[in-house]
Protein backbone atom coordinates (compact mmCIF):
# COMPACT_ATOMS: atom_id res chain seq x y z
CA UNK A 1 0.00 0.00 0.00
CA UNK A 2 1.27 3.28 -0.88
CA UNK A 3 1.00 6.20 1.63
CA UNK A 4 -1.16 8.85 0.85
CA UNK A 5 -1.07 12.83 1.74
CA UNK A 6 -4.52 14.70 3.37
CA UNK A 7 -4.45 17.73 3.75
CA UNK A 8 -7.14 19.59 6.51
CA UNK A 9 -7.80 22.64 7.37
CA UNK A 10 -8.37 23.54 10.99
CA UNK A 11 -7.91 26.78 12.79
CA UNK A 12 -4.68 27.43 14.70
CA UNK A 13 -6.71 26.72 18.06
CA UNK A 14 -7.84 23.52 16.90
CA UNK A 15 -4.57 22.53 15.31
CA UNK A 16 -2.53 23.77 18.66
CA UNK A 17 -5.16 21.12 20.68
CA UNK A 18 -4.68 18.18 18.38
CA UNK A 19 -1.05 18.55 18.83
CA UNK A 20 -0.88 19.20 22.92
CA UNK A 21 -3.28 16.02 22.88
CA UNK A 22 -0.60 14.23 20.58
CA UNK A 23 1.85 14.89 23.18
CA UNK A 24 0.06 13.86 25.70
CA UNK A 25 -0.87 10.62 24.15
CA UNK A 26 2.84 10.10 23.00
CA UNK A 27 1.66 9.45 19.36
CA UNK A 28 1.74 11.00 16.01
CA UNK A 29 -0.68 13.12 14.97
CA UNK A 30 -0.90 10.84 11.92
CA UNK A 31 -1.33 7.65 14.12
CA UNK A 32 -3.94 9.91 16.47
CA UNK A 33 -6.06 9.89 12.74
CA UNK A 34 -5.04 6.68 11.95
CA UNK A 35 -6.63 5.22 14.88
CA UNK A 36 -9.53 7.35 14.51
CA UNK A 37 -10.43 6.19 10.76
CA UNK A 38 -9.78 2.52 11.93
CA UNK A 39 -12.62 2.99 14.56
CA UNK A 40 -14.97 4.21 12.32
CA UNK A 41 -17.72 1.66 11.91
CA UNK A 42 -19.54 1.15 8.85
CA UNK A 43 -22.82 -0.49 7.30
CA UNK A 44 -22.50 -3.52 5.89
CA UNK A 45 -22.86 -3.62 2.75
CA UNK A 46 -22.19 -6.45 0.10
CA UNK A 47 -21.02 -3.86 -2.54
CA UNK A 48 -18.40 -2.09 -0.14
CA UNK A 49 -14.81 -2.79 -1.53
CA UNK A 50 -11.27 -1.63 -0.06
CA UNK A 51 -9.50 1.24 -0.71
CA UNK A 52 -13.01 3.12 -1.85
Amino acid sequence: MKDKTLSVRLSERRKHKLYLYSLQKEKTITALIEDWVDGLKLKENKDNTEGG
